[in-house]
């Protein structure tokens, strides 16, 4: 009996302190050292890959938002999302908020992100689609400038499957750039210059797709504004 229990006692002894270095080791030791190596190579993506405005965090490079006018009434969770068209607008979002403008979801949510799931004959995604289309159309047409159907980029008009996607094609931006300067008051082809300034080409010239993030782009255009 009493060799019964010591050999229990050396048990839990044994495993307490295996669970006691096993605790240092993968609870502080390699945290820590994951995060140091982190921090010296990868620091900025490290920290969320965070993008900074006269010394402020305005958002990351990684999470799309929007650029919409303020609510008129703001007690009214029904109320459509106006875009502020003084400002390059992103790709739809696909967050389910309850804030929808032309009956496209416009939130980036990061709570309920996600793709649509929709069939591509589904008629609420097309009825989307088409609506998405005409309101591209109509907020970036100006008098010496007119945006035909044909020359919305499908990204326009539909969502990522994240939902949260901060990139445009620097077809879409240039299409927005004609408004945009107008709106601004600003020469088309200096805002033009902006898209191509801030535009990030293929990865080792041969993976993606060129692209334009949204928030970096706003940025450099407020700076333009403010001289």
């Amino acid at each position: 009996m009493n060799n019964s229990v010591g050999n229990t006692a050396r048990l839990i002894g044994a495993g307490l302190r295996a669970l006691l270095v096993l605790t240092v080791i993968c609870g502080i030791v390699y945290p820590l050292a994951v995060t140091g190596i982190a921090q010296a190579a990868l620091g900025g993506k490290a920290n969320g890959s965070e993008i900074k405005s006269q010394g402020e965090v305005v958002g990351s490079e990684l999470i799309g938002q929007r650029y919409d006018l303020p609510k008129k009434n703001p007690s009214d969770p029904e109320e459509a999302a106006r875009p502020d068209l003084h400002w390059f607008q992103p790709r739809p979002s696909n967050g389910l908020g309850s804030n929808k403008a032309n009956g496209v979801n416009t939130q980036y949510d990061l709570i309920v992100s996600g793709a649509t799931n929709l069939s591509g004959d589904n008629e609420k995604l097309i009825q989307q689609v088409k609506d998405a289309k005409a309101a591209v159309v109509r907020d970036n047409s100006t008098p010496t400038y007119k945006v035909e159907p044909s020359d919305v980029p499908a990204e326009a008009i539909t969502s990522s499957g994240s939902g949260l996607d901060p990139d445009i094609s620097p077809a879409y931006a240039k299409l927005q750039a004609h408004r945009v300067a107008q709106v601004n008051g600003l020469p088309v082809a200096e805002v033009e210059k902006l898209v191509a300034d801030n535009t990030t080409g293929r990865i080792l010239g041969f993976i993606g797709e060129p692209r334009v993030n949204v928030l970096k782009l706003n940025i450099a255009l407020k700076e333009t504004v403010g001289k």
